[in-house]
C-alpha cells in the first residue's frame, strides 16, 4: 500500500507539469536551458530564505516569518530573471531562430515567461514534497496514532497546485512589467502571500482550507 500510495501521490503532484514538459519544452534546446535557469534562480531564493532563517534565531519557530520572506525573495528572484531574459533576448535570436513547433523561441514572450514559469514550479515542487514522498513508501501507516489520513493526498494536491500556480504567475509577472501593469505585480505577489499562508492552517489539520 506505501509503494501504491507514493506513486499516486507522484503522479498527482507532477503528472500535469511532467505531460506540460513533455509536450511544450522537451523538443526544444533553448526552452530547457531557460526551464532549468528559471529552476536555479528559485534554487537561489531558497538559499536566501535559509540563511535568513538561520540568522534571525528568536524567529526560526515562527513559519509565518519564513513564509513571508520566502514568498519575497522567490518573487525579487523572478524578478532578476526576467531583466536576464530581456538582456538576453538578442543572443537567444543569434542562437535560434524558430524553435520545434516553428514559432520565434526568442521573440515569442509569452513562451518565455510561461517556461520560466514553469522552471520556478516544478523546483519549488520538487522540494517541498520529495521528503514527504520519501516518508510515503513507508515503514508506518498514515492516521495510525489518530494524524490525519489526507496528509500525503494534501501534500500532492498542493504541490500540483503551486507548480501551476508559478507557471500562471511567471506568464502574468513577465506580462506586467513589459506593460509596466504595477497592479498585476501586486496581484502576483499578493495572491502568492495569501495561497502560501493558507498552508500555515496543515499543523491544525485543516488540509481543505489550504
Amino acid at each position: 500500500m506505501t509503494v501504491m500510495e507514493f506513486f499516486g501521490c507522484a503522479m498527482i503532484a507532477f503528472g500535469p507539469s511532467a505531460a506540460m514538459l513533455a509536450i511544450t519544452i522537451a523538443r526544444d534546446p533553448i526552452r530547457i536551458i531557460i526551464l532549468i535557469s528559471a529552476a536555479f534562480f528559485w534554487l537561489l531564493s531558497l538559499l536566501l530564505s535559509s540563511i535568513l532563517w538561520n540568522v534571525v534565531v528568536p524567529l526560526r519557530k515562527e513559519l509565518a516569518f519564513g513564509v513571508v520572506f520566502s514568498v519575497i525573495f522567490q518573487e525579487t528572484f523572478r524578478f532578476l530573471f526576467y531583466k536576464l531574459l530581456r538582456k538576453a533576448e538578442v543572443g537567444l535570436k543569434k542562437v535560434q531562430e524558430v524553435g520545434a513547433d516553428g514559432t520565434s523561441v526568442s521573440s515569442n514572450r509569452v513562451t518565455l515567461a510561461y517556461v520560466a514559469g514553469l522552471g520556478f514550479g516544478l523546483m519549488s515542487g520538487l522540494f517541498s514534497l520529495i521528503n514527504v514522498l520519501a516518508d510515503s513508501v513507508g515503514p508506518g501507516t498514515v492516521g495510525l496514532f489518530g494524524d490525519s489520513y489526507y496528509f500525503f493526498l494534501t501534500s500532492a494536491f498542493t504541490t500540483l497546485a503551486f507548480t501551476l500556480l508559478h507557471t500562471f504567475w511567471g506568464v502574468i509577472f513577465f506580462h506586467a512589467w513589459d506593460n509596466r501593469s504595477y497592479a498585476k505585480i501586486a496581484f502576483v505577489f499578493i495572491s502568492h502571500l495569501f495561497i502560501s499562508a493558507l498552508t500555515l492552517l496543515n499543523p491544525r489539520h485543516l488540509y481543505f482550507a489550504s
